[in-house]
Parts: C-alpha cells; sequence; structure tokens
C-alpha cells in the first residue's frame, strides 16, 4: 500500500471513530424520570382499525364500548388527566360564529345527528347536536350513547377554561391558514407560562402560521416531521440539527427510532437542546391514521428507562406500565 492509500485509509479510520464518538448512546447522558404520556383524543371509544382511509366512519365501526367517555368531551379530557396522562390532545375546527369546535370529524355525519362540514356551522348549532348518535358496535342495530351527548361538544374556550394548567396538544384539522391565523389570536391571549403547556401540531399551512406568529408555542405538521426526521437520519450523525427539529412537537415512530443518530439518549439529549420534544408513536405503516403506543407489547420496544414523551391511543393501559 502506497503512502496515499495509507493516508486515505487512515482518515477513513479517524472519521469512522470520530462519528461513532460523536453518535453513540453509550456515551450520552440519560434523563432519568417518568415518561410523559400523551392520550390521543383523550379517552375515547375504540374502533376496528384494519383498512382505515380517510373517510372511514369510525364510530360506525366502534368496538363494544368498555366506558361510557367520548373523545374531544370535558369528560373525556378530565378522565384521561386522572388516568396518568400528563398532555391530552384534541380535535378543533373554526366556527362561523368565530368559536373553534373541539371535535375530530371533518363533517358531522358519522358521529352526530347533524349533517354538514363541521366548519361551515355556527356553535351555537354545534352545541345542540348529539355527538353520540352515530356509534355502534353491532352494525346499526344499537347506538349506546344515542341521546346520551346532546350538548357535549365543547369549545376550545371551555376547555382552556376548565383545564387552566393542563398540558394540552391542539390538532388543526384543515389546509386553511386563516385557521393558523385564528388559532395564534386565541393563544396570545394567553398569558405566557400558559402557552408554554400548548403544543399545535395538523396542516402545513395553518401550523406554519401559528409557528410564525406564536414561536414560543412548540408545533409540527407533516411536512415538517418528514423534514426534521430525514434531515436528521441524513447529517445527524455530525451534530447539526434540521431546522425543522427546532422548537417543535418530534414524532418519532417506534420503527424509524432505531435509524436515528444517537437513539435513544444522544438524540433526546440534542432534540431538547433545539428546545424541542420528542414523542414515540406505534409503527408507522404509511397513510394517515395517529397509531400509538397502545399494548404492552409496543411498549416493551421502547427503550428501557426511556424517559420522553409516549403517544397512546390506551391512556387506561399505558399508564400503569409507565408508572412502574
Amino acid at each position: 500500500m502506497n503512502k496515499k492509500l495509507k493516508y486515505v485509509a487512515a482518515a477513513i479510520v479517524v472519521f469512522t471513530a470520530a462519528v461513532y464518538v460523536n453518535n453513540t448512546n453509550h456515551l450520552a447522558a440519560h434523563r432519568d424520570g417518568k415518561p410523559v404520556l400523551l392520550a390521543h383524543r383523550g379517552i375515547a371509544q375504540r374502533f376496528d382499525e384494519r383498512d382505515l382511509k380517510d373517510d372511514t366512519c369510525t364510530a360506525a365501526r366502534m368496538l363494544p364500548p368498555i366506558h361510557q367517555y367520548l373523545e374531544n368531551t370535558i369528560d373525556s379530557i378530565r378522565a384521561s388527566f386522572a388516568a396518568g396522562a400528563d398532555i391530552v390532545e384534541l380535535d378543533v375546527h373554526p366556527t362561523t360564529d368565530g368559536e373553534f369546535a373541539v371535535f375530530h370529524d371533518w363533517t358531522l355525519d358519522c358521529r352526530t345527528d347533524g349533517q354538514g362540514i363541521t366548519r361551515e356551522h355556527s356553535m351555537a348549532y354545534l352545541k345542540k347536536l348529539d355527538i353520540g348518535h352515530g356509534y355502534t358496535a353491532d352494525d346499526g342495530k344499537t347506538f349506546p350513547f344515542r341521546g346520551k351527548a346532546i350538548g357535549l361538544m365543547p369549545t376550545l374556550g371551555e376547555v382552556l377554561e376548565t383545564f387552566p394548567q393542563a398540558r394540552l396538544l391542539i390538532n388543526v384539522k384543515s389546509r386553511d391558514p386563516s385557521e393558523g391565523e385564528k388559532l395564534a389570536a386565541v393563544l396570545s391571549k394567553l398569558p405566557a407560562e400558559r402557552r408554554a403547556r400548548i403544543m399545535v401540531y395538523g396542516g402545513d399551512e395553518p401550523v406554519e402560521a401559528v409557528r410564525t406568529r406564536m414561536p414560543d408555542v412548540r408545533t409540527i405538521s407533516r411536512a415538517a416531521i418528514k423534514s426534521c426526521l430525514l434531515g436528521y437520519i441524513g447529517y445527524g450523525w455530525s451534530g447539526a440539527i434540521p431546522r425543522a427539529c427546532h422548537n417543535a412537537m418530534v414524532m418519532v415512530p417506534i420503527n424509524v427510532a432505531p435509524w436515528l443518530w444517537g437513539w435513544p439518549d444522544r438524540f433526546l439529549n440534542r432534540m431538547k437542546a433545539a428546545n424541542s420534544e420528542v414523542f414515540v408513536l406505534g409503527p408507522y405503516q404509511g397513510g394517515g391514521f395517529s397509531s400509538g403506543i397502545d399494548t404492552s407489547e409496543e411498549f416493551a420496544r421502547l427503550p428501557q428507562n426511556y424517559s420522553s414523551g409516549i403517544w397512546t391511543n390506551e391512556i387506561e393501559a399505558i399508564a400503569p406500565l409507565a408508572r412502574k
């Protein structure tokens, strides 16, 4: 081997060693503590998750109910915190009378006795609806919540007033930038210490509007999380953090996590230094459905003594495991 090749080989060895030292988890500080539990939609009625599409009416494929709670209600949020949630996720839509309705679906036809696009109605109208009208676990033979949930669709203002100290994740359902402007206007009226306990995610355009208007609020959108994770996988070995990962809620599918440089502790420390908070989701399998860490088997895939965020649809099942 001539001298030139020796220098090249030596440089490769030095570079490889530097990358290893810069990214090995074995040399990273571990943060003690319990995981931060995020309850997606609060305590909700579960449904058959097979072959879901964007327009699937999940209320019509509900599993047999084991509790009385309906997602995105005051009672559901309260029960989620009581069950061990640190953060509750909720969905919002602007209304024609200037409110934000807390409700998941783009349209009313699936869950309620109303019709049409949610955001094209007033909050006064939405308050008259039965949000348990469409739930059935036996193909329409029975409707166990029909008539029991009239008037239970809350406003965002009611949620903020009822839970003044709670951590919340607000999901903006549209791609309308004006919705982000309206939400930013609501958040701007809150004290800074209250805004620090709120995160926002959803459509790229409204989330970017919130991010621009309210830089102290952690945000993430689908485009941003893709840019964050792919950028980090591409050049995170250098210690550089993609811009999209800064001041963000970083969602990491459990099957993507092993590809992240320095996973778990060095990665988590880097995100903390970027003022971001990490939440592990269930495995990503394509599509838009938010899979969570919902079973003991999925929970067991987390790193030992993991102490960052966990996204779950089953807070009642996961909280006891996380608190052991």
